[in-house]
């Protein structure tokens, strides 16, 4: 995929460090918009998922951009090409000098919704849905999704601490200044005296959305990717 153009301020926005908020996954090879009348028609017979309607009825998407949507995601979705692979190629090509395959990995699982190991169509629009035009909570809840490793209800420190060192092993050199071995770690101890709210150890879904929505910087970092198609 190009990785050109509109979407090179990406890995600049993606290069910060690292903020309570997830980062948002670069799919799109050229944006889909309501604009190439001519080239959606033309490759709508091939190009056109099963369900279109229901899925314009659970997305946020126009039919002409689920049917760019999917153009892109066949180009790369193959029995020969696992999306998993494919996935964490993608962020390798904006971290290259880091190793972004575990932060790949935990996006991959937080888009797979039915947790089967692979990643179909619907389950892709369903979460890009959400975290270009959902509300903000629930772009909130798919965060909190993310960091929930085992799907428990709720987020351990060593739930974070795998995030987080995924996050840091991402960035590699790009980070300035260089993190501290121990970075991972604090980032860590900071969350959660920011959203255990009780002290017992472990972050609920409700601590996680109450701490957010009280942040003005988590909420404001929400809207980052709203126009990026």
């Amino acid at each position: 995929w190009d990785i050109s153009g509109k979407y090179g301020d990406i890995s600049e926005k993606m290069s910060r460090p690292p903020q309570l908020t997830p980062l948002y996954p670069p799919f799109l090879s050229s944006p889909p918009t309501d604009s190439c009348d001519g080239d959606v028609e033309l490759s709508a017979a091939r190009h056109q998922p099963e369900g279109l309607e229901e899925l314009q009825a659970h997305t946020k998407f126009t039919k002409k951009e689920l049917q760019s949507l999917y153009r892109g995601f066949k180009n790369v979705s193959s029995p020969r090409a696992p999306f998993l692979e494919t996935f964490t190629l993608i962020y390798a090509q904006f971290f290259p000098q880091g190793d972004s395959s575990a932060y790949a990995h935990f996006l991959f699982n937080a888009f797979d919704a039915d947790g089967n190991g692979a990643l179909c169509f619907e389950d892709f629009v369903t979460g890009l849905s959400v975290l270009l035009r959902g509300t903000a909570q629930e772009k909130l809840n798919w965060a909190f999704n993310l960091y929930d490793i085992n799907k428990d209800g709720c987020i351990t420190k060593e739930e974070m601490l795998e995030i987080m060192k995924s996050i840091y092993d991402m960035m590699g050199r790009c980070t300035m200044p260089a993190p501290r071995d121990s970075a991972p770690a604090e980032h860590v101890e900071q969350f959660f005296m920011k959203m255990d709210r009780n002290g017992d150890g472990v972050v609920t879904y409700e601590e996680f959305l109450e701490s957010c929505q009280q942040d003005a910087a988590i909420m404001s970092s929400m809207q980052i990717f709203e126009n990026t198609i």
